[in-house]
């Protein structure tokens, strides 16, 4: 992940970072399967058959979705309407982290984001 060309200079800097804590989404997993099936994204490379392996190999930790973190993101008010981004928005919300990603909507809800 960290070698995509489109990650900027300063997310891989905090990302190579051993002093952070890397962790990816449950939800961020059922969006990946969910787009492999409809075909949005290549099956060819294909990392939701091996996604936990993937994730200790890269030094990631998993973020399962818990209650509370579903009820947040129910709950959640504004413009984002996506079910995936309102997940990880609530789980940014209750856990205190920093989101990886180019979306300005994210910043509407308060919480810390890089890109």
């Amino acid at each position: 992940m960290t070698n995509s060309p489109s990650l900027p200079d300063a997310v891989r800097r905090l990302m190579l970072d051993k002093r952070n804590t890397i962790v990816v989404s449950a939800a961020s997993a059922w969006e990946m399967a969910t787009k492999v099936r409809l075909g949005r994204l290549p099956a060819a490379s294909d990392i939701t058959r091996n996604f936990q392996e993937y994730l200790s190999q890269s030094g990631f930790e998993s973020l399962s979705v818990s209650a509370e973190h579903g009820i947040r993101a129910g709950l959640l008010p504004g413009p984002q309407r996506d079910p995936f981004d309102r997940m990880l928005i609530a789980q940014a919300q209750a856990e205190n982290l920093t989101i990886v990603s180019n979306e300005l909507v994210f910043d509407s809800y308060g919480i810390r984001r890089a890109w």
